[in-house]
């Protein structure tokens, strides 16, 4: 088929080397993220039948841009790493491998022969997994930035398919907690690490209310039987208090430099920034020791129990009570006076809602029970406006 768009043949040559595993032989290679950038595509195609039978022509996931704006943003981090490959696959007649020098050499062709269709150097490579990192160094503006691929040569559908669901479907995710919990290990300050510190101090505190009911790494710990918050739990309802990017605010600190103090509207916003910028993680740990043991103060039975089905100690209940706190910071404004437990103490006496109604009955699990017990507490504390 001859095209009609003009194209000069072009090439390039990256290093590689040959790899030899069950499923066949596949190359692996180092490529400026520019260059991947350039030669790949990602096929969305919706699946389709041929002779009866279902063949996926498009085994890629179409592109989350959320995940693709923080991939953005991340890849311009001081730390920023992909150490995993991208993995793509490559017709033969673009592909040329040496193996006494250990290069490949890639190139389009936009005048084939032999009736078949041109492959544009845009076109060079289908992307089988690591579209939204591709898609998050697009623009990226240095040229610091190698990445890892392996490259199936002439790998048919069926191959494709299979590669893609192995690595989408059956690895395992890392798990939140135990990611939240090796940022103790980081030497500079980070949202994420001050959010780890004060969930660890808060539960280790014999005093404090939530003295061994965090599940550090996300399951259970041998010898607890009240653990009946994650880690992820506490520091995702934790972070919003201190920053809105911590991405950002980790890359800055990871820098060497200083965050700016934060003005007025931040504050509004993120009610414990001010500690956070200066280094004061103490003041949040005493805030939310105080804030929880007023809650537990007003419903002892409640915040004790271990059955099934009361919300008020586990995720839905303690999420709704952390966006309670934010609205209480609006009101007492912390960073001007750290707020005593009394006055925690004055707020809740005036919430009606008793033990025996942290129910699922009357809270429905997910985030509509959350948002419920979240408006009717603010409502009754009379902070609703």
């Amino acid at each position: 088929m001859t095209s009609n768009i003009e194209e000069r043949p072009v090439g390039f040559t990256v290093p590689a080397l040959m790899v030899r595993q069950p499923i066949g032989e596949f190359l692996i290679a180092s490529m400026p993220s520019k260059r991947l950038c350039d030669i790949t595509y990602f096929d969305v195609r919706r699946m389709l039948k041929e002779r009866d039978v279902e063949t996926y022509l498009g085994i890629q996931r179409p592109l989350n841009e959320k995940r693709v704006d923080e991939l953005q943003q991340y890849v311009r981090t001081i730390d920023a790493c992909f150490p995993t490959a991208v993995i793509l696959a490559i017709e033969s007649r673009c592909a040329e491998y040496d193996q006494k020098s250990g290069t490949l050499t890639l190139r389009n062709d936009p005048n084939p022969q032999d009736d078949l269709d041109p492959i544009f150097y845009r076109n060079i490579a289908k992307v089988l997994d690591g579209q939204h990192r591709i898609a998050g160094l697009i623009d990226y503006p240095e040229n610091n930035f190698d990445v890892n691929v392996s490259i199936f040569i002439d790998i048919d559908i069926e191959d494709q398919a299979y590669i893609f669901s192995t690595v989408n479907l059956a690895q395992t995710k890392v798990n939140r907690s135990l990611a939240y919990d090796l940022a103790e290990l980081a030497k500079t300050p980070s949202p994420q690490k001050t959010c780890h510190n004060i969930a660890v101090a808060l539960d280790q505190t014999p005093a404090s209310p939530l003295f061994h009911r965090i599940k550090r790494l996300g399951t259970a710990t041998p010898g607890r039987n009240t653990e009946l918050l994650t880690q992820a739990t506490f520091v995702e309802a934790l972070l919003p208090f201190i920053t809105g990017n911590p991405t950002v605010d980790r890359d800055i600190l990871k820098r060497g430099q200083r965050l700016e103090p934060p003005s007025q509207a931040e504050i509004e916003k993120h009610p414990f920034r001010p500690f956070f910028v200066g280094a004061d993680d103490l003041k949040i740990a005493d805030i939310l020791f105080r804030y929880f043991c007023s809650v537990k103060q007003k419903w002892p039975v409640a915040w004790d129990a271990d059955e099934r089905g009361v919300i008020l100690n586990r995720t839905n209940g303690f999420r709704a009570l952390m966006r309670v706190l934010r609205q209480i910071c609006r009101v007492l404004k912390p960073h001007k006076k750290l707020p005593q437990k009394d006055e925690f103490d004055r707020l809740f006496s005036r919430v009606k809602i008793r033990d025996e109604d942290f129910t699922v009955d009357n809270f429905k699990p997910g985030t509509s029970g959350e948002s419920a017990l979240y408006g009717q507490i603010v409502a009754e504390m009379g902070l609703s406006h």
